[in-house]
């Protein structure tokens, strides 16, 4: 505790004030709390006026412990899905919303948070309009390749409202946010700009199948938060977090 860190994903930096893998807490210098996911590499300390990535260390697992879901919370058990809340979480496709079901499902459940599919983000203002967002109505929206000059981000930027929490990451497309290595890449081909991604990723890959039949491969192979990139795991938790805030 104490210890000041950077995340890498978001650029919050404060003192650690919780850590309760993969959660960690890091409050500001204004001291607001940020909740964000922790994985190796994803935060960095100041040391000798570098940032340096650290690794924080915690205990080993209890074996007689309580399960853990794909996201890494604790597994409730048999708990009844809450009631859907009036919020929701946008995503910009239908394999972002598989995604986010596979790794994060059964908290949405017992959160009551429901995750639709905007096909698309181009008229996400006029949606936000008609979604008539409000304190007990809360939207989370998130965009793909949400990075300085995108076309994302400048959808992002149209849209002010203190009920709408945008976040995203800097992927051309949610495959990215897949670590490679769960099919034994080292690393996602560079698709050159205008060239359809997701065919031209399974052309350098040399894989003979659709872009849908790929995806169901690539998707059967996570089975946890580990599998995916920080900067995914951080814009979602931030928004579930923004959706359905804690209680109490």
């Amino acid at each position: 505790r104490g210890l000041v860190l950077e995340d890498r994903a978001s650029g919050v930096v404060g003192a650690l004030v919780e850590f309760n893998p993969p959660r960690l807490v890091l409050r500001d210098r204004h001291g607001k709390d940020h909740t964000v996911r922790y994985a190796p590499g994803s935060v960095r300390a100041d040391i000798d006026g570098k940032g340096v990535p650290v690794a924080l260390r915690h205990p080993a697992p209890d074996p007689t412990g309580p399960s853990i879901t794909a996201s890494g919370s604790i597994d409730l058990g048999d708990v009844p899905a809450r009631v859907a809340r009036a919020g929701r979480i946008w995503v910009e496709g239908l394999h972002d919303a598989e995604l986010i079901e596979k790794v994060w499902g059964d908290d949405l459940r017992v959160e009551g948070v429901v995750v639709e599919s905007l096909d698309g983000a181009d008229d996400l203002a006029e949606r936000v309009r008609g979604f008539r967002p409000g304190p007990g109505r809360r939207l989370g929206v998130l965009l793909d390749h949400l990075v300085d000059g995108s076309k994302e981000n400048r959808i992002a930027a149209e849209i002010a409202d203190p009920d709408v929490l945008i976040t995203g990451h800097p992927f051309v497309d949610v495959w990215q946010a897949v670590k490679p290595a769960v099919l034994g890449y080292r690393a996602w081909p560079e698709i050159p700009p205008g060239e359809p991604w997701k065919e031209g990723v399974i052309a350098a890959l040399g894989v003979d199948a659709t872009p849908a039949e790929f995806w169901r491969h690539l998707l059967g192979k996570v089975r946890t938060w580990r599998d995916l990139e920080a900067p995914l795991l951080g814009a979602v938790e931030q928004l579930i977090d923004f959706v359905a805030p804690p209680e109490g």
